[in-house]
């Protein structure tokens, strides 16, 4: 007689709570979670199926909510897994003393070790874990992205192990420091390495973590940073749905004026890539009038990606694309002397869309020398999406490309230091 094969102990707990099929289940969810007042929560009969299935994944913590009050059991009874490993003592494996299993993944991605808690970590361990995480942010703006991410990665594997080990108010300390380093590491392979694939992955380990951690603004943070992947390749709808659950977590905790517009603002990102202009352009024009309101919440000390400074720089390449070319140059120009010492990294995105400006507008030489500070900072700190903005800036000189100017460009953007970097990266 053949072995039963996929999740076995939720299929038992579906039949033993009198759900004949996989729908029925599906259907029940979706009700249970109206009646507990999570809003927008729609489970289908796909997504039960992937859970019954030999590896489950590891649902999204609204689903945890739902499917364990419905069935009245909790998630690992159910046969699922967390990413961080099991906290339920098998005896049996300690026993037999067999080593822990591994899950790997592909070369230069997270190790998500799977271990038995045997012993407890004291309770500055949060503390101390999250000291690394802060230092790991600071960071970010003068490293090179390749260099730094390994040891990101490295962290929240640390992470993984320490979370079963951890209880109460020092677990959430972890899985919070936890949530931001998968965030961190996200951002460096969508923007810096250009990996969004492997980014969405990394994204939805911060999702899960920060679920562990009960943490909804970080929780809205990480499912803004998902709305990019689709969002860079003009998936509206795809875009738009994750924004709408990113403003859904942002409403359950107080959030800081800087959050709201930057919520704006990744909006306007992902209409602007899809043709959509007008409405990024009111996006904007919002976040501008919530940062003007002023804060009733502080932001939280992981927010170092947004101030108005860079959302000048957001209004601005919105204006190019859509045609507003003074206006363009006015908002550029306006982020570029505002923006701080720390937010050097993103003059090259600024220098990028400045020369943009000046090419639309026939004035090569003004684009080439916009240009080359661009290349000049990327120089100093590398961002894979500065380099974009130069190479479609080369693009658009076209037309000149026989002007004394462009061909200096070229010298610079195809010499041996630049070329290397930029295709090794």
């Amino acid at each position: 007689m053949p072995r039963p094969t996929g999740n076995v102990r939720l299929k038992a707990a579906r039949v033993a709570a009198g759900f004949n099929s996989q729908q029925h289940l599906a259907d029940a969810l979706t009700r249970h979670a109206k009646e507990m007042g999570v809003r927008g929560l729609s489970i289908g009969v796909r997504q039960v199926r992937r859970w019954e299935s030999d590896n489950p994944p590891w649902p999204q913590p609204d689903c945890q909510r739902v499917l364990a009050h419905l069935l009245g059991q909790n998630m690992e009874t159910l046969g699922f897994t967390p990413p961080w490993g099991s906290d339920v003592s098998q005896h049996a494996e300690s026993t037999r003393r067999a080593p822990a299993p591994r899950a790997t993944t592909a070369p230069g991605r997270a190790t998500l070790p799977r271990k038995v808690a045997v012993t407890r970590q004291p309770s500055t361990a949060g503390a101390d874990f999250m000291a690394v995480t802060r230092s790991h942010r600071r960071l970010y703006w003068s490293v090179e992205p390749a260099e730094l991410h390994p040891a990101v990665v490295a962290h929240a594997t640390l992470g993984c192990a320490l979370l079963p080990e951890t209880t109460d108010s020092t677990r959430r300390e972890v899985a919070t420091a936890m949530a931001e380093t998968y965030l961190l590491a996200g951002r460096i392979e969508f923007f810096d390495l250009r990996e969004p694939t492997t980014a969405n992955d990394t994204l939805l380990l911060a999702l899960q973590a920060a679920g562990e951690a009960d943490d909804a603004l970080l929780g809205s943070a990480i499912i803004a940073h998902m709305a990019f992947v689709p969002g860079w390749v003009a998936d509206r709808d795809g875009a738009l749905e994750r924004m709408t659950a990113a403003r859904t977590y942002a409403r359950r905790v107080p959030a800081s004026a800087e959050f709201l517009a930057w919520l704006d603002a990744v909006e306007a990102e992902c209409e602007t890539r899809s043709g959509n202009t007008r409405t990024a352009l009111h996006l904007l024009g919002h976040a501008e009038d919530v940062l003007a309101a002023g804060n009733v919440s502080p932001s939280p000390e992981w927010l170092d990606w947004f101030s108005p400074a860079r959302l000048a720089a957001f209004k601005g390449n919105t204006q190019m694309i859509a045609g507003h070319i003074p206006q363009a140059r006015e908002s550029l120009l306006h982020a570029l002397t505002t923006m701080t010492p720390a937010e050097d990294k993103q003059r090259s995105v600024v220098y990028g869309d400045l020369a943009a400006v000046e090419a639309t507008s026939g004035n090569p030489e003004q684009a080439c020398e916009y240009a080359g500070k661009a290349l000049d900072q990327l120089a100093v700190t590398w961002y894979a999406t500065g380099m974009d903005r130069v190479r479609e800036v080369r693009r658009a000189l076209a037309p000149h490309q026989t002007e004394r100017c462009v061909r200096d460009l070229d010298d610079r953007l195809y010499d041996w230091s630049t070329t290397l970097s930029a295709l090794g990266r």
